[in-house]
Formats: structure tokens, C-alpha cells, sequence
């Protein structure tokens, strides 16, 4: 079976999601694509664990169907890499995140679409306050798993109000290699 493309993991993500709402009553699948829109910088690859990465836990959809519909594997890893598993804590789920760039990537993405004023302004108080917390906590393990080049690509994608943060002297981000 050849792999899929981007737009047919799209559909797929859409077939997945369908009828699902996001804490504010979007289509679920908007928030996979805003995701998927800002790892689209490090390739396709990225951009379809972006697309998928809710589905393994939101839906009935399993690891072997995603390689059955021919999703590539590493897609797949991805995709599971993200994926919280009950009993792991969410802070440990991100430290295992954090070993992987694409992970993280897809995991920054998803944080900072999370972590939209508008969306968060649409929330009752309460979750506002406590996700507000969650986010930022998160934001702590996974910004400097990656170079803060990395981190400001994907946050100026998906929400340019979090690069004040990252002028933060205490956040420790790692900086690019030199190049040959």
C-alpha cells in the first residue's frame, strides 16, 4: 500500500474527528489543522504527526490502523510519542516528549494553540485560570528541548503573543549549532 500524502492524512484526521467539538465548540478538526500549520517549517512528516496527534487518544482509531491506512511509521511514532497514556503523569508524558524534536515540535504547537488568548478568553474562569498554569508549566519541559529557533518558528506560527516568553533570562533555550 503506498504511504499517504499530507492531504490524505488530512482527510483522515477530519474523518477521525468528525462531529467533535474543542472546549470552546470549534470542529475539533481546526485545531489538528492550526497545529499542523505551525510545524509545516520542518516538513511533511511533522505536519502529519501534527494532524494526527490527538486521534490515538480522542478517537477509537489505533496505532495499526494509522499504518494499515498506510501513514508512515515514523508518522505513526510521532503520534504515539504524544499520545498521553493513562496512569503516566502529564509531566512525565512531556519528558519522554521532549527526547524526540518532532515530538516536541508537534507538542509546542499544540501548547501554543492551547494557549491562545481568544480561545482561552471563551473558557469559564476557572479552566481559563487552571489551563493557563498547565500550559505555561508545559511550556517549562518542552521549549528547551528544542532550539529556540525551532521554538519561535512554531510559535510565531501559532501564536506570535507567546514570543514574549521566550526573552524570559530564566527559560534556558538552547541555541542552534554552528553550522560548518
Amino acid at each position: 500500500m503506498p504511504e499517504l500524502t499530507l492531504a490524505d492524512v488530512d482527510a483522515l484526521a477530519a474523518r477521525a474527528h468528525a462531529g467533535q467539538r474543542d472546549r470552546i465548540g470549534v470542529p475539533y478538526v481546526e485545531h489538528v489543522r492550526a497545529v499542523a500549520a505551525g510545524v509545516a517549517p520542518f516538513g511533511t512528516g511533522v505536519q502529519m504527526a501534527a494532524l494526527l496527534h490527538d486521534v490515538l487518544e480522542d478517537t477509537p482509531v489505533t496505532a495499526g490502523e494509522l499504518l494499515r491506512a498506510g501513514v508512515p511509521a515514523a508518522v505513526v511514532a510521532t503520534v504515539t510519542r504524544v499520545t498521553r497514556v493513562p496512569g503516566v503523569p502529564y509531566p512525565e508524558m512531556l519528558r519522554q516528549v521532549a527526547g524526540d524534536h518532532s515530538a516536541a515540535l508537534v507538542k509546542i504547537a499544540d501548547n501554543a494553540h492551547n494557549s491562545l488568548a481568544s480561545r482561552a478568553a471563551l473558557l469559564p474562569e476557572a479552566d481559563r485560570v487552571r489551563l493557563a498554569v498547565r500550559y505555561r508549566d508545559a511550556r517549562a519541559l518542552l521549549w528547551p528541548a528544542v532550539a529556540a529557533a525551532d521554538v519561535r518558528t512554531v510559535v510565531g506560527i501559532v501564536n506570535p503573543a507567546l514570543l514574549a516568553e521566550l526573552d524570559d533570562p530564566q527559560l534556558d533555550l538552547p541555541e542552534p549549532a554552528p553550522g560548518p
